[in-house]
């Protein structure tokens, strides 16, 4: 079984001084609090939300890096998440996680389904750091 990001292009990152901020909207208790506990471990900033609403109310009252959706029991709701964080003026890294491989559509075996972490934690700082160089790079074309 393999993980991977469907990522949003990268656009404009919050940076600075500051840690990443991470947005976990998942509607599985066990998904929502490893991949929280994984982000955190790895020195991410994570919240978390349990569902569509809470997750639209923090995304308009908190500024993000990424938003990373696996609202698998309601995927239009996670489309439409995904769109509402797109349209922030500050403009977050989008992505939805996906499980892919024989195993994914029999969830019910899994606790918690197994994840590749490292090649997980690469591909959020890959999403991370083309966003921070689209800012950039969108930054010297407005001071030319």
């Amino acid at each position: 079984m393999q993980t991977q990001l469907l990522a949003s292009p990268a656009v404009r990152p919050l940076g600075g001084r500051d840690a990443v901020r991470i947005l976990v909207a998942a509607d599985r208790v066990a998904a929502r609090l490893t991949l929280k506990a994984v982000l955190e471990k790895s020195g991410y900033l994570v919240d978390s939300a349990a569902s569509y609403a809470e997750a639209m109310d923090k995304i308009e009252n908190s500024q993000f890096d990424l938003v990373l959706c696996d609202m698998r029991n309601d995927k239009p709701a996670a489309d439409r998440l995904i769109t509402m964080a797109k349209g922030q003026e500050y403009r977050p890294a989008t992505a939805l996680l996906q499980i892919t491989g024989d195993d994914a559509s029999d969830q019910d075996e899994f606790l918690v389904e197994p994840v590749d972490v490292p090649e997980l934690l690469t591909e959020i700082t890959d999403l991370l750091a083309s966003r921070a160089a689209d800012r950039a790079l969108r930054t010297a074309r407005r001071a030319s």
